[in-house]
C-alpha cells in the first residue's frame, strides 16, 4: 500500500490557488449551524505539504489515486454534500470505478447487485429494496449519495460486516493476517480510542472484542474495494476508518496503488491552526487532506451518555414507583 506521492500533490498545488477554497454550490452554503464563521471553514489542508489547496487541486489528487477514502462525521449533512460533489466530479470525468459504503453490510450486497431490477427514480423503493435501517444510518443523509451512484453503471459495494459476522468476531479470535495488520502500538492506540469513544464507560473486559470488531470491519472495508484496473475505487466511511495509521489502509494488499485519505472534519472553536487537527502518533500521517466544515451540534455526547446511565440507575433503584 502506498499513500499518495507528496511530490505529485505539490505539482497540483502550483497550478491552483494555494489559499484554499470555500464551497460555491448554489443554495444554502452550510446546513450545519455552528461555527460557520470559523477561519478554517470551507478550506482544504494538504497535511504533508502543510498548505491550503483548492478544491480543483484536491480533485486532481483524487483522480491520481487508485483508492480514495472519503471520511465523514456521520451526522453532519455538509460532509455528505462534500462527498456528493467529489463523486459527481469523478463521475463526470469518467474517473470513478466503484463506491463502497460503510453503511451497507455484506448481507445487503445481493440487494445492491439487483438494483437494476427496481425503479431507481423512487427513493422509497430503493430504500426498501436495500433494507436500509434508519435506526443505524439516517437515509435522509445517505440516500442521495447511494442514488447518485445507483443511477450510473458504477459498481456499488457493501463494505461492512453483517451482524452475524460481528457476533462471530466477538466470540472467536481473528485470523492472524487481520490481527497482525496492526502493530502493538497501533492496537494499544485502538484501546485508547475505543475507551474515549465510549466516554470511559466501557468495561475493560470488552476491549479485546471491540478491537477485534474494529479490525474486522476495517479489513472488510479494504476487501470491498475490489481490483478494477481503471478508475478510482472510493470508500465512504467515518473519519476514523479513513486514517492511514489505524484504519482501512493497513488491510489493503501490497499491490494496491496510491491510496488517498480525506478527513472531513468539524472545526473546533479553539483550534484555528489546521495542524492542531492532525492527530499524529506514529510516522504515518493519519490523513492526506483535511476539509473543514461547521459543526452540527454543541451537545456533549459523553455528558448526555452519563446522564442517561445515571437516570437508568436511578429508575432501577425503585424510583419508578414514585418513592
Amino acid at each position: 500500500m502506498k499513500t499518495l506521492c507528496a511530490a505529485l500533490v505539490s505539482l497540483f498545488v502550483l497550478t491552483t490557488c494555494t489559499s484554499g477554497v470555500s464551497m460555491s454550490a448554489p443554495g444554502p452554503r452550510w446546513q450545519s449551524p455552528l461555527l460557520t464563521e470559523h477561519p478554517l471553514v470551507g478550506r482544504v489542508w494538504d497535511v504533508q505539504a502543510q498548505a491550503f489547496i483548492s478544491e480543483d487541486a484536491l480533485l486532481q489528487a483524487l483522480r491520481a489515486a487508485d483508492i480514495a477514502i472519503l471520511g465523514e462525521k456521520h451526522d453532519n449533512p455538509d460532509h455528505h454534500t462534500i462527498q456528493r460533489r467529489l463523486l459527481a466530479s469523478l463521475t463526470a470525468t469518467q474517473s470513478l470505478a466503484s463506491v463502497s459504503f460503510e453503511m451497507l453490510d455484506s448481507s445487503q450486497q445481493p440487494a445492491l447487485d439487483s438494483l437494476g431490477d427496481v425503479d431507481l427514480h423512487s427513493d422509497e423503493t430503493v430504500r426498501t429494496h436495500l433494507r436500509w435501517d434508519d435506526d443505524g444510518w439516517d437515509w435522509s443523509l445517505y440516500g442521495a449519495l447511494v442514488l447518485d451512484v445507483a443511477r450510473t453503471s458504477i459498481a456499488l459495494r457493501a463494505a461492512n460486516i453483517s451482524m452475524d459476522e460481528m457476533r462471530a468476531v466477538y466470540a472467536e479470535p481473528l485470523e492472524s493476517a487481520i490481527e497482525e495488520a496492526l502493530g502493538e502500538a497501533q492496537r494499544e492506540r485502538l484501546h485508547v480510542e475505543i475507551d474515549e469513544s465510549h466516554c470511559g464507560m466501557l468495561p475493560q473486559s470488552q476491549f479485546p472484542a471491540m478491537v477485534r470488531v474494529q479490525q474486522a470491519r476495517d479489513a472488510a472495508m479494504a476487501a470491498s474495494l475490489g481490483s478494477e484496473a481503471d478508475g478510482v475505487k472510493v470508500l465512504i466511511a467515518g473519519n476514523f476508518h479513513a486514517r492511514h495509521d489505524l484504519g482501512v489502509s493497513n488491510y489493503l494488499p501490497d499491490t494496491a496503488g496510491p491510496v488517498l485519505s480525506l478527513g472531513i472534519l468539524e472545526v473546533n472553536a479553539e483550534w484555528t491552526d489546521p495542524r492542531q487537527y492532525v492527530q499524529e502518533f506514529v510516522e504515518v500521517l493519519p490523513h492526506d487532506f483535511l476539509w473543514f466544515t461547521p459543526a452540527v451540534s454543541a451537545e456533549d455526547y459523553c455528558a448526555s451518555l452519563r446522564e442517561g446511565r445515571e437516570q437508568t440507575a436511578f429508575n432501577a433503584s425503585g424510583n419508578r414507583s414514585g418513592n
